[in-house]
Parts: C-alpha cells; sequence; structure tokens
C-alpha cells in the first residue's frame, strides 16, 4: 500500500492464505512496526467488493457478525434476511458473545467513554450502550420481531437429550397449533423451535410428518407468511442441515439476474474456516455445479475456497 496505486495481488496473497488468528497477529505487527491502523489503511486504499471482502477477512468472526447486523438495521430500511441467517445459524454461545460486543460496540460508537477505557469502564459501556435487542426491537415488528428476539437471547438448550414423551407433545402441540386449527399459532412455532435442542427438534419434524402427512417446513410455508416465515425456515433448515442452507443462501444470492454482493460476500468470509468445505460439497450435490464455477463475480471470494 506504500506510494502510488496498491498491490492488489499481494494484499491477496498475504491475508488469503492465513487463518483469523493469524491475521489479526499480522493487523497487530503492522500497527507496532508502522504506526497506524491497518484496517484504516486497507478502507483507504482499497474500494468496492474488494474493499468488503478484504476488511471483512481482517476482523475477528464475532466482530463481524456485530458489524453485518448494525448495518442491517443502519437507516432506512432493514436488511430482514441478514438478521435472520446470522441470529438462526449461530450457536447460543456464539449469540452470546455477539450480544456482549455488540453493546460494547454500540457504546464506544456513542462516545460514553473514550477508545482507552479500561476494565473498570467495561461496565458503563454496557450500561449505556444500545443492545441488539434495543435495536431488533426499535427496527422490526410483530412475530418477526419476537422471534428474533427469542433468538438473539442464545437461550436454546445446547444439550443432546431426548425426551419422547415430549417429542411427541411438541409434534401434537404444532400440528393443533397450524394445519388442525383455523388460523395459526404462531408463538407455539415460536417457542418450540427456539427453544429446544437440535436431537429434540429432529425427532419432532419426524413426528410431525407422521401426525400430519405433510413435512414442517410445508406447514410453516402453509401456515405463515413474510419475514416471520422466512426465520421460522431458517431455524429448521439449520436444524436440519446448517451447510446445505447456507449452499442454498449461496445459491440464491447468484441466481438469476444481478448479485446480491452484501449475501454472497457475508457468507463467505463468515463461513470460510468454520465449514466452507461442508458448504461446498453441498452445494455441489444441490446444484449440480461446483461453488468455484460458480462464483462469476470480479472479485477474489474464491481465494477462501
Amino acid at each position: 500500500m506504500k506510494g502510488l496505486g496498491t498491490d492488489e495481488d499481494a494484499i491477496i496473497s498475504v491475508l488469503a492464505y492465513r487463518n483469523t488468528a493469524q491475521r489479526q497477529e499480522i493487523r497487530t505487527a503492522y500497527k507496532t512496526t508502522i504506526g497506524r491502523v491497518g484496517h484504516n489503511d486497507l478502507k483507504s486504499e482499497l474500494s468496492g467488493k474488494f474493499e468488503q471482502v478484504i476488511v471483512g477477512m481482517m476482523m475477528p468472526t464475532v466482530l463481524y457478525d456485530v458489524q453485518e447486523l448494525q448495518k442491517a438495521m443502519k437507516g432506512a430500511g432493514t436488511d430482514e434476511g441478514c438478521l435472520i441467517e446470522i441470529l438462526a445459524s449461530r450457536t447460543p454461545e456464539e449469540i452470546r458473545r455477539i450480544n456482549q460486543t455488540y453493546q460494547l460496540q454500540r457504546a464506544t460508537a456513542l462516545g460514553s467513554v473514550g477508545q482507552d477505557s479500561d476494565a473498570a469502564n467495561f461496565a458503563v459501556l454496557l450500561e449505556y450502550g444500545r443492545s441488539l435487542e434495543d435495536d431488533i426491537c426499535s427496527d422490526t415488528s410483530f412475530m418477526f420481531q419476537r422471534v428474533l428476539v427469542s433468538l438473539s437471547a442464545g437461550g436454546r438448550d445446547e444439550g443432546n437429550f431426548l425426551d419422547d414423551a415430549l417429542v411427541r407433545q411438541d409434534a401434537q402441540d404444532l400440528y393443533e397449533a397450524g394445519e388442525k386449527k383455523w388460523g395459526t399459532d404462531e408463538v407455539k412455532f415460536l417457542t418450540v423451535l427456539c427453544s429446544r435442542n437440535r436431537n429434540h427438534l429432529l425427532h419432532v419434524f419426524d413426528e410431525y410428518k407422521r401426525l400430519s402427512q405433510k413435512d414442517i417446513e410445508q406447514s410453516i410455508k402453509s401456515e405463515t407468511s413474510g419475514s416471520f416465515e422466512d426465520a421460522l425456515l431458517a431455524i429448521v433448515k439449520c436444524m436440519r442441515n446448517k451447510s446445505a442452507y447456507f449452499a442454498e443462501r449461496l445459491y440464491k444470492s447468484m441466481k438469476g439476474l444481478g448479485t446480491d454482493d452484501d449475501t454472497l460476500i457475508r457468507v463467505m468470509v463468515s463461513r470460510a474456516e468454520i465449514d466452507m468445505l461442508d458448504i461446498r460439497d453441498n452445494f455441489k450435490r444441490l446444484y449440480g455445479k461446483s461453488l468455484y464455477s460458480f462464483i462469476k463475480v470480479p472479485f477474489p471470494l474464491k481465494m477462501v475456497l
């Protein structure tokens, strides 16, 4: 980045072949050696989609999620798809870290305390910074708001315990809340899908199909609508096969005319070190083409494959 112009190939060769921890070490070494923040230098030297990818790769994973959530609710309009994608797919522990970092970032941005605040001021930051839940409630409404608030609490059972009686009861409750009645008891869907552990829910889905002769996804599509429907479907898909869910997100971001660059970049950057190999396999299985060949846009997302 020194002098006129920027050697983008050099940036790719350094950053694309390092993991997140190594990139954080590079960031520290750059600041120590050069006396400037490398993150800021990258933003000043790069632009467009390339900047989005590189700057995103330089962030710790939880901070990147926080940035995307804040961006989804910033200004006029809301990126409902981004909110659903992150909150439906992250583990309860990841959600808890996102909540803490989100509030800390919001407090710092609002200037509650200085940039170099010490540990004693940490509680002040958390007290005066707006929480993720605060922003969700300001930007969304009705049942969509309620499902996002429920997911953002990070309270899903993380165990693997299976109670056959509760499985049957939950499946029966969902059936009676939807297919069996006029109208839909949306709260029952929210309660079961946002709180039970994955093993339990997979058995509930099987029992539900036995009772109703319909897949749970079919019932959600027929019984709910809008962003609330999208959120419930995302939960079900992530419980069944999270990598397939992200493969679908990538496919839809590139399908047809135009590209949803924000979704494409976010999924590629955020999942690069978590389950990208599984996402690639599921993409090929579902759509008959490799993810590598499907990406046609002229920026370096292929480097994380």
